[in-house]
């Protein structure tokens, strides 16, 4: 099955890793706006088929992706994806958790992650898995987990954190993450 993001077409698969949205497309502009042309190395964490990582590949060729997932299914498809588009040289899927598997530290981080809590059924998810959709405890902790791994070092100076929380594109530059943190919480308790 096919799908559109942000001007491309993608290879999706439904059920089996997370469609992709029209509302992420604002990351995917967030994030090139804080690239700004500059040849930088990106993180595209929680990657599913690919399409935030991708899109910035597409949009500016002088950036290096690295798009993570814990899930084997969808670092294949990111994989199928960035050849489709001619980016693999470009765009490297590992698998793993969060920043894990990356090599050093990287310039911007985006990601679209779980957060609705386990105990908060959303019937429109249903098709979808529900590890790409629910998150432990309150819905917020791999957001949480990934800002405090970008404070420990994986984020390099003067780096951003580009997420996606309740459709809401949040960012924060590498020195204000706890307000990036906090942020987070703030919206949790809103939702």
């Amino acid at each position: 099955m096919q799908t559109s993001f942000h001007g491309l077409e993608f290879v999706t698969a439904p059920g089996r890793v997370f469609t992709p949205r029209f509302a992420t497309e604002a990351l995917v502009d967030a994030a090139l706006a804080r690239i700004d042309g500059r040849p930088v190395r990106v993180a595209d964490v929680g990657t599913g088929a690919g399409v935030i990582g991708i899109s910035i590949a597409v949009a500016a060729p002088q950036v290096e992706v690295f798009a993570t997932d814990i899930s084997a299914e969808a670092v294949a498809l990111a994989r199928e994806n960035a050849a489709l588009h001619g980016v693999s040289d470009r765009v490297h899927v590992l698998q793993g958790d969060l920043l894990e598997p990356i090599p050093g530290a990287v310039d911007v981080v985006v990601a679209n992650l779980p957060y609705l809590s386990a105990d908060e059924h959303r019937p429109e998810y249903d098709d979808e898995p529900p590890e790409a959709v629910y998150a432990p405890a309150e819905g917020d902790g791999p957001l949480q987990r990934l800002v405090r791994l970008c404070e420990g070092g994986k984020l390099a100076m003067p780096g951003w954190v580009i997420v996606q929380y309740h459709r809401e594109v949040l960012e924060e530059d590498c020195q204000h993450l706890p307000q990036l943190r906090d942020r987070i919480a703030r919206r949790r308790v809103a939702a």
